[in-house]
């Protein structure tokens, strides 16, 4: 729907309008500070949930509208009940209702009460003749902490190249370095970068956060002389061709210093996973195959299906004929038949990829991990991909999402991603946030949400518009957790909330009551409310994974030595002259190394010892995460070997080699996983992760101050 554009800030009738569909007219982008958002934003988001707002006339029909529908309903969509309380929108039922609950595994109830958690069918019946029909999401009330205190590495796969690898990092290197750490270094995770299906493209966008699907993973990190099927493929010669030119790209990347090269590490597994789909499958391969195909059903036929479409008419759907926009159109199915076989390639890839990252979170458990794999899932999808095109009826005609104007950011921004419709989404009872969910924690120890806050709200931003031109659109927040902890609770896994940044007030407290953990990065813990130092160890929060960068931020070894303020300015970032950008970094750097040195963290081994200042900084750092109560602690893994480059530079695109970096030492040489785990200074690291007593409190001798590790008072004069 195209809605005319209403100027100046939102009436009172648009006003009320918004709000009964949870569009917002206003936000706070720092407190005691309020931002109109303007009519015309409000009115498109408006229209993209097919309200018509362009007219007053418009507004005081739709309004009316909204509220006869409201007034008039018994229940919503989609009624939450969590096993310790009952549903709100239950309890306000008029007297004399009667319910009947259709439960998720076939069973018949005539009462809300008992059931056990599970999406259920309701039908609710009043004594005036109403009747409602609803999803009923029972939950736990909270995913139950982690047990102790567990440490692991963060690493973008693609960057870790093995001697076994084709030119970037794959799932047989992941499940090999998470043996690694677990059994020589007592690592508890590891997480890793979204793995979800890119877009294919020349070339292919290697952002991991802008994927094709967040519901089925990419093929390109199989390692394919692990698949059973490649060791019975009749072509000798070509199978030797392949893994020469396999050693050929890796060694462009590991010797020569290319950069990873997606597309090309792509064509090559492409060319041998063709002769390995082209091996009979065996009986009991088959049979798993089969249930797989029938345990995924249509959500797989029809990302398979895009797979194919967009090898013969471009990864874009919205520029195919018109006819294979539709996923469910009569042209559509014909071209599914006529490209079947191509269809069942993909198919078989999917389940191929899901097979080796069920593998690797084994190979993590069974090598003693208590968490294992830590997966993360991108805050949404790109608009040409499979999932647009297969859910489109579930997202946001002409939106994208993104962040408004705020101190880092003046002019917002776009990201570029169509946003999920709430209502819809409750309409569906959360189906495909549930099947995303459920496809993702069978192969997840845990799992990161990248912008958890986005499970409450998402800045809306109009197709042609500027990011100030967009406003927030709320969600049911306590329907997403729900599902969240729902499916969470089912698979036994940890949840983390990636929530770094401007976060709405009351978001934070509902993550924890519902035991999601936060995400808490040592250089913006800051007494923001207070003196702006550095936050007191025992005033850090419990529920979050604690870590020193994430691969958005410089490296710890950039950071200390200043070098990130260099890059920075040789990319044209800078809003200030480069002498008081350095100036400033080096005070903020010199009053957390000063406070290390204070708290005793710092053990310089000084004369004959094998520790550069630098690295005993990067130790001392990784310290005070200790000395937090945090319940994980999570260590970037190129921090152990002094790597200078961030992965990822927001802001940049052509300018910087985002996403492209193999993880390298201080020099920028390419270190390999191998040498990596033989690594004295990496076994430095990982040792210092290893003198917590168990309990997560803090060695003891190196905490000289206070008298309790957790409490403010321990913090020594002055910090």
């Amino acid at each position: 729907m195209t809605a005319p554009r209403p100027a100046g800030p939102p009436g009172a009738e648009l006003t009320r309008l918004a709000a009964l569909h949870g569009v917002a007219v206003s936000y706070e982008p720092s407190p005691g500070r309020t931002v109109t958002a303007s009519a015309g934003a409000v009115a498109r988001a408006l229209a993209a949930l097919d309200v018509d707002a362009g007219t007053p006339r418009a507004v005081r029909d739709a309004l009316a509208a909204r509220e006869r529908e409201l007034a008039g309903r018994l229940l919503p969509p989609t009624v939450v009940s969590w096993t310790d309380r009952p549903a709100d929108a239950l309890t306000a039922l008029p007297d004399g209702t009667r319910l009947l609950v259709e439960t998720e595994r076939g069973g018949t109830r005539v009462s809300a009460e008992g059931l056990p958690p599970g999406v259920h069918r309701l039908t609710a019946t009043a004594p005036d003749g109403r009747t409602a029909h609803a999803h009923l999401i029972v939950a736990p009330p909270r995913l139950p902490a982690p047990e102790g205190r567990a440490y692991g590495l963060l690493v973008q796969l693609y960057s870790l190249l093995s001697a076994r690898s084709w030119g970037m990092g794959d799932l047989g290197d992941l499940a090999e370095l998470a043996g690694w750490a677990a059994r020589t270094a007592g690592a508890g995770f590891v997480q890793v970068n979204p793995l979800h299906a890119a877009v294919p493209g020349t070339p292919t966008d290697p952002s991991p956060y802008r994927p094709s699907s967040r519901r089925f993973p990419d093929p390109v990190h199989l390692r394919v002389t692990d698949v059973p099927e490649y060791a019975h493929v009749d072509a000798p010669d070509r199978l030797r061709a392949l893994l020469e030119r396999a050693g050929r790209l890796r060694e462009t990347v590991l010797d020569k210093g290319a950069f990873i090269d997606r597309d090309a590490v792509w064509e090559l597994k492409r060319e041998a996973l063709e002769l390995v789909a082209a091996v009979p499958l065996g009986p009991g391969r088959q049979a798993a195959y089969r249930d797989f195909l029938a345990e995924e059903g249509e959500a797989l036929q029809d990302h398979a299906t895009w797979c194919a479409l967009a090898e013969v008419h471009g990864s874009d759907w919205h520029r195919w004929p018109e006819g294979l926009r539709d996923p469910r159109s009569a042209r559509t199915l014909r071209a599914r038949d006529e490209l079947r076989d191509r269809v069942a390639f993909w198919s078989r890839l999917a389940w191929l990829t899901d097979a080796q990252l069920t593998a690797a979170q084994r190979a993590a458990r069974e090598a003693g991990m208590p968490v294992g794999i830590v997966h993360d899932l991108a805050v949404g999808v790109h608009p040409g991909g499979a999932d647009a095109w297969a859910q489109q009826d579930h997202f946001a005609a002409g939106m994208s999402i993104g962040a408004p104007p705020d101190a880092f950011t003046a002019l917002g921004q776009d990201w570029s991603l169509p946003p999920w419709r709430p209502d819809r989404l409750a309409e569906s009872g959360y189906a495909p946030f549930r099947r995303l969910l459920r496809a993702l924690f069978r192969y997840a120890g845990a799992l990161r949400i990248d912008h958890v806050m986005g499970l409450f709200r998402l800045w809306w931003v109009p197709e042609g518009e500027p990011p100030t031109e967009g406003t927030y659109v709320r969600y049911d927040a306590e329907a997403m957790l729900a599902v969240l902890v729902l499916e969470a609770s089912r698979a036994g896994a940890l949840v983390i909330g990636e929530d770094l940044g401007t976060v709405e007030p009351g978001v934070r407290e509902a993550l924890r009551e519902r035991g999601v953990l936060g995400t808490s990065v040592l250089w913006f813990e800051r007494d923001w409310e207070g003196d702006g130092r550095p936050l007191p160890p025992g005033r850090w929060r419990a529920d979050c994974l604690a870590t020193a960068t994430t691969h958005d931020l410089p490296s710890t070894a950039a950071r200390l030595t200043g070098e990130h303020v260099g890059l920075r300015d040789r990319l044209g970032l800078l809003t200030r002259p480069l002498a008081e950008e350095r100036a400033e970094a080096a005070a903020d750097t010199e009053e957390w190394l000063e406070l290390l040195a204070r708290l005793g963290l710092r053990h310089d081994t000084g004369g004959g010892g094998d520790a550069s200042p630098e690295e005993a900084g990067i130790q001392a750092v990784h310290r005070f995460l200790l000395h937090t109560p945090a319940r994980m602690i999570g260590v970037w893994l190129p921090d152990g070997v002094g790597d200078r480059r961030p992965q990822n530079v927001p802001g940049t695109w052509d300018q910087y080699p985002n996403w492209r970096l193999p993880v390298a030492d201080a020099e920028g040489r390419p270190v390999t996983l191998e040498e990596l785990t033989a690594s004295p200074r990496v076994r430095a690291l990982l040792e210092v992760l290893r003198e917590t007593d168990g309990a997560g409190g803090p060695p003891g001798e190196a905490w000289t101050p206070g008298e309790d590790w957790t409490s403010g008072e321990a913090w020594p004069s002055g910090g």
